[in-house]
């Protein structure tokens, strides 16, 4: 039968060999090792000799002159910063410097809270007018209570949160925050219902907006996002002899309103619930088309004559 690795059979080791064969090792080993340290103690000495004598001329590495050996340098752990998210540095706003910022502005009576005066003069820094719709965004961003009040809470929170505490970076914060409502429509949804509870005395547990405020703030909350049929439907306000205020619903209802009757209000269906105004608008719309049809085919007519 021909051989195969199965018949191979090796003759056990004897305990004299196999133990002398074990000490051996070791003592070639512990040869090998001292001899291994000798080296590198030698060389560790020669590494510093070479650094003293200035022989390294290559940045980052250190040559021996005597055996080319190198050690490459650790680079430097780069710094950290509280707040540090997806390897991008985020600045950590103080809130002593923002309490600072609002005391420039504050009351000279009331201690915590900016009034008129001291928003004026904050937008007057900003170089912003204070009816501008950045002013309007930057108190969206505050949360602020009521209009012509900052409170010291509202603005510390609210510096805090867009991690600012300077006037320069309350400056450069304006355009991302009109950016920011531009393009995303819940935001500007949640802009909008808050313009609302702005522009409402808080004070006095005011509940419905004044008309003179209310086509105010729609002209100034709907000047980066206007409908088409915003001019009509302050025009209509205007002229209405009944309407004295705008109620919480109707405001809200007017946002979905212009979604949904598009350019013409032909789109407009008085089977859902609708509040009562807008009913009322839709008519006075069609009677200002049907007018504007008679008196051009009237003077059409007097042409033709």
């Amino acid at each position: 039968m021909g051989k195969c690795f199965s018949c191979i059979k090796i003759p056990p080791l004897s305990d004299s060999s196999s133990q002398g064969g074990v000490e051996k090792d070791k003592d070639e080993a512990m040869d090998v090792a001292s001899v291994l340290n000798a080296q590198d103690n030698q060389n560790a000495l020669t590494f510093v000799d070479s650094q003293s004598n200035g022989n390294s001329k290559v940045p980052g590495l250190q040559f021996s002159s005597e055996k080319r050996l190198f050690c490459p340098r650790i680079p430097p752990l780069g710094r950290t910063y509280s707040g540090e998210s997806g390897g991008k540095r985020t600045r950590e706003v103080s809130e002593s410097k923002i309490n600072a910022l609002f005391d420039q502005y504050k009351d000279n009576v009331e201690e915590n809270a900016i009034y008129a005066e001291g928003i004026e003069k904050l937008c007057s820094d900003l170089g912003v007018n204070p009816d501008d719709f950045k002013v309007l965004g930057f108190a969206w961003k505050l949360n602020a209570e009521q209009m012509c009040r900052f409170t010291r809470e509202e603005f510390v929170n609210g510096l805090r949160n867009l991690k600012v505490d300077s006037v320069g970076g309350i400056r450069n914060k304006l355009p991302e925050i009109v950016a920011e409502v531009k393009t995303d429509p819940e935001k500007f949804k949640d802009l909008y219902r808050f313009t609302f509870r702005f522009g409402l005395d808080s004070e006095t547990g005011q509940r419905i907006l004044p008309l003179e405020m209310a086509i105010c703030l729609w002209r100034l909350v709907f000047s980066q996002r206007e409908p088409p049929i915003l001019n009509r439907w302050l025009c209509f306000l205007d002229k209405h002899p009944l309407v004295r205020g705008i109620p919480r619903d109707t405001w809200n209802m007017f946002l979905n309103f212009t979604e949904a009757v598009g350019d013409d209000l032909g789109c407009y269906d008085d089977t859902e619930a609708w509040p009562s105004l807008f009913d009322d608008f839709v008519e006075y719309e069609n009677d200002q088309m049907n007018q504007n049809i008679s008196k051009e085919k009237d003077e059409m007519k007097e042409v033709c004559d």
